[in-house]
C-alpha cells in the first residue's frame, strides 16, 4: 500500500501499531490509515484475489433471502446474493472477521464463497430486498411460533392488544418505519391493511412510493395500529369510528410533530401519519421559487395597510410555507401579528399563534372574533372554510387589518367566485380583496442522474407549451440518491393575480371566473404553466412534471405576458 501511494510512512506506522493492539487489518486501515472503505476494500480484493462487487447488479429475491436469519444479515452485514454449484455467493465488508459467515453456515448448513462490498451498499441492499425492520418482524414471527401466541385480529381482547402494542418488538418496528420515513424526507406515512398484506407507503416530494416491508408483518397489523393509537392518546378499544390524534417525537435533534388519522377499513384500521418537521428552517420569500417580477409585486402587496391576501391550491402545495414566509418578511416590533391555525406547523418568534381546538369549541370563526379584540395589525387565518369565517375576515380587512388566509381553489381567479358562492356580497369581495396567489410544488431533477434527451412527442408538447418550450430538455435517469425517481426536492410555481380596478368592476358585474381570468391575463398575470416554463428553460424540471401538476389548465396563448401593468399599481 505504501508502494501504490495509498499510505504514507506515518499512516503505515499508525496501522502497524493499531494491528499490534489486536485489531484486524481492515479496521486498522479505516481507523488509523485514513482510507475510505471503498479504497480499502478494492485493494484487499485485489491483494487477496476476492471479487469486489457492485450490488446494483444483484437482486436476490425475498424467497431466497428467507433461507437466512435476517438478524445475522443485519447485525453482521453479510448479504447472500445467489447460489451456484452448491456454493452461496455472499457479500461482506469484513474480510478478516468471518463470524457472520460462520453463523450463516451453522444456521443453514450451506457453503459460502466470499466477495467484498462497502457496508453502506450492503445495508441499502438488505433494506431494499428484505424491507424496513426485517429482523424485528422475523423475531416477532419466531416468538409467536415458539410461545404459541394467538394471531391478533380485530376481535382480540383489548387488554391483550394493549400488551402486544407495548411489546419491545412492536415498538422497535414502529420506530424503524418512522425513522426511515424521516430519513427519506417523507411528508406522510400510509399504513393500509389488505386481506393478505399490510402495505406501507411514503409520500416523498408529493408522490407516493411503496416502502419495502417484510411480508410477515400483516399478522401484527392490529398491534401496530394500537401502538400508534397509544402514542397519540387515542382510544384503542374504538375500532368502528375514525379518530384523530397527535404525536411529538424527536429524532437526531429534529422535533417532529406527527398528525395521526385512523379510519376503519374492510380489512382493519388504516392509519395515515402527517410528518411536520418543526425544526425545519423556514424559507424566505426569495427561496420559495417565486420569479423576480412576482416577488417584487408581492413585496408591494405586503406593504399594504389593509385588505385580504389569499393563497390557494390543493393540500400539500406549500400554501402555509408561503404565508409564513410573508409574515416573516413583515414581522417587526411595530406590528402585532396574530395567527389562528390548525395545526400550528412552525413556531414563529415574535408572532402570537393560536391553535384551533374543536373539542374546546375554539373554531376559526370564534378565534377570529377574539383576535379582533387584541388590537392586531396583521391576522393570519389558517383556512377560510365557511361563510362565518369569510364574513369576519372581510369585516376585519375593511376595518384596517391586513388579513392572510388560504382557500382551496384550482387557480387564482376561482378564489373570487368561491367567496361569492359562499355568500359574501360581490361588493365586499371587490372592496376587500387585494391579491390572490395560486401555487403548486414541482419536483426538481436529481442532479446526480440528470441527462439531456429528445422527447418523441415533441409536436404535442409544442401545442401544450407554445413558444415557451425550450430547445433542450432534461430529465433524471433515476439513481439511488433519488430512489430511482429521477427527482430530488421541490420548488414552487405561482400564479399571482393582483385585484386592480378593472377586475373589481368585473366582480361587481358578477363576472365569471373565466372572464376574470382572461382580464387578469391581459393585465399581465402568468398562468401556473407559463411560470413553470422558466424551470424548463433553466433545465431544473421536466415537461412531464409541469404537465402533471397543471393538467387542468388550458394554454392561454399569451406566453409572452409580462407584469408591467401590475408594477404600476
Amino acid at each position: 500500500m505504501l508502494q501504490e501511494g495509498l499510505l504514507d510512512e506515518q499512516a503505515a506506522e499508525r496501522v502497524r501499531a493499531y494491528c499490534a493492539e489486536g485489531n484486524t487489518l481492515d479496521q486498522a486501515l479505516l481507523v488509523a490509515g485514513g482510507l475510505s472503505e471503498e479504497q480499502m476494500l478494492r485493494y484487499l480484493a485485489k491483494e487477496y484475489q476476492f471479487a469486489y462487487l457492485d450490488l446494483e447488479h444483484y437482486h436476490p429475491t425475498k424467497e431466497f433471502l428467507s433461507q437466512f436469519p435476517a438478524r445475522i444479515l443485519l447485525e453482521r452485514r453479510v448479504l447472500p446474493l445467489e447460489e451456484c454449484g452448491g456454493m452461496v455467493l455472499v457479500a461482506t465488508c469484513k474480510l478478516f472477521d468471518t463470524t457472520g459467515v460462520d453463523e450463516l453456515r451453522l444456521a443453514t448448513g450451506k457453503d459460502f464463497r466470499l466477495a467484498l462490498a462497502p457496508s453502506s451498499e450492503i445495508d441499502r441492499c438488505i433494506k431494499r430486498c428484505l424491507g424496513v425492520g426485517a429482523d424485528t418482524v422475523q423475531l416477532m414471527v419466531s416468538q409467536a411460533a415458539e410461545n404459541g401466541l394467538q394471531i391478533i385480529d380485530q376481535e382480540t381482547d383489548d387488554m391483550d392488544l394493549t400488551e402486544a402494542a407495548e411489546g419491545a418488538s412492536i415498538i422497535r418496528f414502529v420506530n424503524q418505519v418512522l425513522t426511515e420515513a424521516i430519513e427519506l424526507r417523507a411528508t406522510d406515512v400510509h399504513f393500509e391493511p389488505y386481506e393478505d398484506e399490510l402495505r406501507v407507503r411514503y409520500r416523498i416530494d408529493g408522490v407516493l412510493q411503496e416502502a419495502a416491508i417484510p411480508p410477515g408483518v400483516r399478522q401484527f397489523q392490529a398491534a401496530i395500529v394500537s401502538r400508534l393509537k397509544i402514542l397519540s392518546r387515542l382510544d384503542i378499544a374504538e375500532k368502528r369510528l375514525p379518530q384523530d390524534g397527535r404525536i411529538k417525537i424527536k429524532i437526531a435533534e429534529h422535533e417532529i410533530d406527527v398528525r395521526v388519522s385512523v379510519i376503519p377499513m374492510l380489512h382493519g384500521e388504516a392509519v395515515v401519519l402527517r410528518l411536520l418537521n418543526r425544526s425545519a428552517v423556514l424559507l424566505g420569500l426569495e427561496r420559495l421559487g417565486m420569479s423576480g417580477e412576482d416577488s417584487s409585486v408581492f413585496d408591494r402587496i405586503l406593504g399594504l395597510p389593509h385588505g385580504i391576501i389569499l393563497v390557494t391550491g390543493p393540500t400539500g402545495s406549500g400554501k402555509t410555507t408561503t404565508l409564513y414566509a410573508a409574515l416573516s418578511r413583515i414581522n417587526n416590533v411595530e406590528r402585532k401579528i396574530i395567527t389562528i391555525e390548525d395545526p400550528i406547523e412552525y413556531h414563529l418568534r415574535g408572532i402570537n399563534q393560536i391553535q384551533v381546538s374543536r373539542k374546546a369549541g375554539l373554531t376559526f370563526a370564534r378565534g377570529l372574533r377574539s383576535i379582533l379584540r387584541h388590537d392586531p395589525d396583521v391576522i393570519l387565518v389558517g383556512e377560510i372554510r365557511d361563510l362565518e369565517t369569510a364574513e369576519i375576515a372581510v369585516q376585519a380587512s375593511l376595518t384596517g387589518h391586513l388579513v392572510f388566509s388560504t382557500l382551496h381553489t384550482n387557480d387564482a381567479p376561482g378564489a373570487l367566485t368561491r367567496l361569492v358562492d359562499m355568500g359574501i356580497e360581490p361588493y365586499l369581495v371587490a372592496s376587500s380583496l387585494e391579491a390572490v396567489i395560486a401555487q403548486r410544488l414541482v419536483r426538481l431533477i436529481c442532479l446526480d442522474c440528470k441527462e439531456e434527451y429528445s422527447p418523441k412527442d415533441i409536436k404535442t408538447l409544442r401545442v401544450a407549451f407554445g413558444s415557451n418550450l425550450p430547445d433542450v430538455l432534461y430529465r433524471g435517469r433515476g439513481c439511488r440518491k433519488c430512489q430511482g425517481t429521477g427527482y430530488l426536492g421541490r420548488t414552487g410555481i405561482f400564479e399571482l393575480m393582483v385585484v386592480l380596478e378593472d377586475i373589481r368592476s368585473l366582480i361587481l358585474e358578477g363576472g365569471s371566473a373565466h372572464k376574470i381570468r382572461n382580464l387578469a391575463m391581459e393585465q399581465g398575470m402568468k398562468s401556473l404553466r407559463e411560470d413553470g416554463c422558466r424551470y424548463l428553460l433553466q433545465g431544473l424540471t421536466t415537461v412531464e412534471e409541469i404537465l402533471r401538476i397543471t393538467k387542468d389548465e388550458r394554454l392561454s396563448g399569451n406566453g409572452t405576458n409580462t407584469i408591467t401593468k401590475m408594477t404600476k399599481m
